[in-house]
């Protein structure tokens, strides 16, 4: 009976296999995630728009610093910082975060995140200036997101001695979308509290400049799991290859994939969609789009952010991309 159960189960797997390629398999719930979930949920809270994964040059370190996303309203532009801290957190007097995670059982610290956040801030006005745009006093702020639910701390005066920049988890919590018009006190003073609106032609002039600056390359897998870090190049049959070739960053913005309806012994194909850049206008129009076809086990090579380690994706895995120039 036990020999019938496990024939079962593998001939049941070896089938998955054959049929489904669009699996996403070893890509788990990560930071990025939350990031963008952070994101759309301010967008829908303020009727703003936001920018991700950011890596503005820094003059002074000869780097590129890495901002976790820009909420831009007509009354502000906020720097967030996104901080998935899961545990207990405890400060230090130099103002360093000490959080231990009874899950993996280990304790980590972390420099101070609101004086973090003010730097990448200042980084990115720098920027701002150098591309022609002097922001009205006031106008850039910073703020930190703790979104994790397991965020805690032992002392309950630790929370209410954190700086003003800091949004708690509990803070998080209490924003609902129909409270657009009815904003905690606290939050009045966190997001666009008594400021006035920005000229249109500075706000669309922030947007172009936003939207065009250096960022991670962005890959969105089904399963509404996403990427942040820098395509390297496709892998597959030749001919395949061959048709993905006009796609690369210097020509294009972004890419969607989509499934075509073959069945049979033919392989399964894919529509891939693409956009050619153009920094004339805010965007290509749906006329703009070309199209190759492709066979859906053609592979995207993608390397992670902060990782030295080059992952592969089934394109059939892959929903969309976005290459940063």
């Amino acid at each position: 009976m036990w020999v019938v159960i496990l024939g079962g189960l593998v001939i049941y797997k070896l089938l998955r296999r054959f049929f489904s390629d669009d699996v996403v398999s070893d890509v788990e719930a990560s930071d990025v995630d939350v990031l963008f979930s952070v994101a759309t949920r301010l967008e829908k809270l303020f009727g703003g728009k936001s920018y991700t994964g950011l890596r503005i040059p820094d003059p002074d370190s000869g780097s590129r610093q890495d901002i976790d996303l820009v909420l831009l309203t007509k009354w502000e532009a906020l720097v967030i910082s996104v901080h998935n801290y899961a545990g207990v957190v405890s400060v230090s007097s130099d103002g360093s975060w000490v959080c231990f995670d009874p899950g993996r059982g280990r304790e980590e610290r972390y420099p101070d995140p609101v004086t973090i956040a003010q730097k990448k801030a200042l980084v990115l006005e720098a920027y701002l200036e150098q591309r022609g745009v002097i922001l009205p006093e006031g106008f850039l702020s910073w703020k930190v997101i703790l979104p994790n639910p397991k965020f805690c701390t032992l002392n309950a005066s630790i929370l209410s001695s954190l700086p003003p920049e800091i949004i708690t988890y509990g803070q998080w919590e209490q924003l609902k979308p129909e409270q657009k018009n009815m904003l905690p006190r606290w939050m009045k003073g966190a997001f666009c509290g008594g400021k006035k609106e920005i000229q249109e032609s500075v706000h669309q002039q922030l947007d172009f400049i936003l939207s065009t600056a250096p960022m991670w390359d962005r890959l969105e897998l089904r399963g509404n799991k996403f990427l942040l870090g820098e395509f390297v190049e496709f892998k597959g049959n030749p001919d395949d290859v061959l048709a993905l070739r006009a796609i690369r960053r210097s020509k294009v913005n972004r890419l969607l994939v989509q499934k075509t309806s073959m069945f049979g012994l033919a392989p399964r194909r894919l529509q891939v969609l693409y956009t050619p850049r153009d920094y004339r206008s805010e965007g290509a129009s749906s006329s703009e789009w070309k199209e190759v076809t492709v066979r859906s086990n053609t592979e995207i090579l993608f390397r992670p952010e902060n990782s030295s380690k080059v992952c592969k994706f089934k394109l059939s895995a892959v929903t969309s991309m976005a290459l940063s120039a």
